[in-house]
C-alpha cells in the first residue's frame, strides 16, 4: 500500500513522545505525511521528529499541554505556521496513575479492617488521582479535538483517530480509572463521529491490547525474561498466544487515515488484541 493520496497531509499526534504514539509518528511521516509530534515533554517530542528528518520525513515538536486550550492553542497555530492546517487529528496522550489503582485483583474479607502497609483496596482508592486519569484521557481528547477539529470544518479528506483500550471493552482488574477513562473515549469517539459526520470528518478509534515495549518490559517479564503472573494470565486468554508488537498497529493506522479505505467508515472502535476481547476464557 503507496497511500500516494496522504502524501503532504499533515498529521498532528499528540503523545507523540511515547512508545506507540512515536511509532504512529513514523509511520505516517514514512507515508510522505508532514508530522507535529505533540507532547508534554518538548524533548520527547524533539527526539521523534528528529528521528522522522534524519529519516527523510517531515516533522516537527511541539511542546503541548492537552489540558490547557492556551497550551493547544499555541501548538495549533504554529503548527499552522510552519506544516499547515490539520487534516489527520490523533488523540493519543493518555495514560494511568497508581492513586488510580488497586493492590489486588479482587476485595478479600478482612481488607477493610485489617490494613496492611503497600496494599491498596478499593476503599483506598484516591479521587485526585481517578480524576488526573479521567482528565488526562477524556477531557485531554475532548479539548483537543476541540481546538483541531477547528482546522478541518469545511475541508475534504479529514479524520480524527483516537486511542481507546482493550479495556474499555472488558474492564482490567487493578485499574478501575483508566478501564473506565478509556470507556469513556469509546464512547465520545461514537459521539464525535455522529455529531461531525455531515462536516465530512470520521472519527474513529483503536482499540491496542497487550504490548511489549520498553517501556512496560519490567511489568511483563521476570528479571530472567519469564512471564510474570499477570502476564502468565495475559497471555493464557490471548488467543494468538503473544504480546503485540508496535508494528501490529501500522496498518490500522493507514487504513482509518486513507479515506480510499476506510471513506464510509466512522465510529468504529477496532481492537487490535490478538483476540483478547473475543475469548471468553473457556
Amino acid at each position: 500500500m503507496t497511500h500516494e493520496n496522504l502524501r503532504n497531509r499533515v498529521a498532528v499526534i499528540t503523545g507523540g513522545g511515547g512508545v506507540l504514539c512515536s511509532g504512529f509518528a513514523k509511520d505516517l511521516a514514512k507515508l510522505g505525511i508532514k508530522v507535529a509530534v505533540l507532547d508534554l515533554r518538548q524533548e520527547a517530542a524533539q527526539l521523534v521528529a528528529d528521528e522522522i528528518t534524519a529519516d527523510g520525513g517531515v516533522a516537527i515538536a511541539v511542546g503541548c499541554n492537552v489540558l490547557e486550550p492556551e497550551s493547544l492553542e499555541a501548538a495549533r497555530s504554529e503548527i499552522n505556521s510552519k506544516l499547515g492546517k490539520c487534516d489527520i487529528l490523533i488523540n493519543g496522550a493518555g495514560g494511568n496513575n497508581p492513586k488510580g489503582t488497586t493492590t489486588k485483583d479482587i476485595f478479600e474479607e478482612g481488607d477493610l479492617d485489617n490494613k496492611v502497609e503497600g496494599v491498596k483496596t478499593f476503599f483506598d482508592l484516591d479521587a485526585s488521582g481517578i480524576q488526573f486519569v479521567f482528565n488526562l484521557n477524556i477531557l485531554g481528547t475532548l479539548l483537543t479535538t476541540q481546538c483541531f477539529a477547528k482546522d478541518m470544518i469545511g475541508r475534504e479528506n479529514v479524520s480524527i483517530l483516537n486511542i481507546s483500550s482493550m479495556n474499555a471493552f472488558c474492564p482490567l482488574t487493578r485499574i478501575p480509572a483508566y478501564s473506565a477513562a478509556k470507556a469513556g473515549v469509546s464512547n465520545f469517539t461514537q459521539w464525535l463521529a455522529v455529531h461531525f459526520a455531515e462536516a465530512g470528518i470520521r472519527v474513529n478509534a483503536i482499540a491496542p491490547g497487550f504490548f511489549a515495549t520498553n517501556q512496560n518490559h519490567a511489568l511483563l517479564f521476570n528479571e530472567d525474561g519469564s512471564l510474570t503472573a499477570r502476564s502468565e494470565k495475559i497471555i493464557s486468554h490471548t488467543p494468538m498466544r503473544r504480546f503485540g508488537t508496535p508494528e501490529d498497529l501500522s496498518g490500522a493506522l493507514a487504513f482509518f487515515c486513507d479515506e480510499t479505505y476506510s471513506g464510509f467508515i466512522t465510529g468504529v472502535i477496532l481492537p487490535i488484541d490478538g483476540g483478547f476481547n473475543a475469548y471468553s476464557g473457556v
